[in-house]
């Protein structure tokens, strides 16, 4: 029993020792004040850069040289529009079909021709897998160069060059597709563990090899799970393509709303949408069901 009683006199008071000593600590004058000053300081840099970003983008506005008297009279206008769109006319369903289903071709094979090129100059790139240093910089360069031009504006391009239709649309989503897909591929394949790639080396396999056993059966749900993102993204971009040549459902949309029909152009956009909607619905089906990510 008194063993029993001294012990808890003990943690007593090492527990009163403990908050002394915090108390001390807080207490002490150029703790308080280190603290204090840090506080300032976070202070001041959170009223600097809400500072700094209210002067530029008030310098924005006043370099733009917006006319806000627009946004009354364009508010004005735009729900005129919006009642003009219903009901919905679906006169022209037939034609809006052809363009959904030359849209969804459009996008998957651009799609697809941007994932093989991708997939393949991928494992050059990667810099844990990578042959030469020298052929990782070209391959990233490439990615680079394919992805910082706008698919709308490859899209230009190619309808310069080809003229109308479909066909510049599947290369300007597999042009800049394959930069946008070479990019996301070497990170997923820079993240494999290099026990794995160090373990087949010293067994003496070569790059295909590391590659077959190694890389591909670690990333593949992962690259998978990026080419159906990027038929996402493709589907949204065929989508508008039309409105600069390059065949699908938006030439459909740029005709209706330039003839003022836009009961007819509610009706292709409701068909977009409902597009859009199903992929995305199918993709996380697949992703979540068959790639279990």
């Amino acid at each position: 029993m008194n063993a029993e009683v001294r012990r808890e006199k003990q943690k007593f008071y090492m527990g009163s020792v403990h908050i002394l000593r915090e108390e001390k600590v807080s207490e002490n004058p150029f703790i308080v004040i280190k603290q204090l000053c840090e506080k300032i300081k976070t202070g001041w840099q959170s009223v600097f850069i809400a500072a700094v970003l209210g002067m530029a983008f008030v310098w924005g506005l006043n370099y733009l040289k917006l006319d806000y008297r627009r946004l009354l009279t364009g508010t004005a206008v735009l729900f005129r529009i919006l009642k003009a769109m219903f009901p919905p006319s679906t006169t022209g369903w037939s034609h809006v079909l052809v363009g959904a289903v030359e849209t969804f071709n459009i996008a998957w094979m651009g799609t697809l021709i941007a994932g093989v090129i991708g997939f393949f100059l991928s494992f050059l790139g990667a810099a844990n897998i990578s042959p030469s240093p020298l052929l990782r910089l070209a391959v990233r360069w490439f990615a680079a160069l394919m992805r910082a031009i706008p698919a709308m504006v490859w899209a230009l391009v190619f309808v310069a060059a080809l003229g109308l239709g479909p066909l510049p649309g599947i290369l300007a989503l597999a042009v800049h597709g394959t930069g946008m897909l070479i990019k996301v591929f070497c990170d997923s394949i820079e993240e494999v563990d290099s026990g794995i790639i160090e373990a087949l080396q010293a067994t003496g396999a070569s790059w295909f090899q590391v590659v077959a056993r190694g890389i591909l059966p670690a990333v593949w749900p992962y690259l998978l799970s990026w080419i159906l993102l990027r038929l996402d993204v493709d589907l949204r971009y065929s989508s508008v393509m039309g409105m600069v040549g390059a065949g699908g459902i938006g030439w459909l949309l740029t005709r209706a709303m330039r003839m003022y029909q836009f009961n007819e152009a509610i009706f292709i956009i409701l068909v977009i949408f409902a597009m859009l909607t199903s992929v995305e619905r199918i993709n996380h089906y697949i992703k979540k069901k068959v790639l279990n990510l």
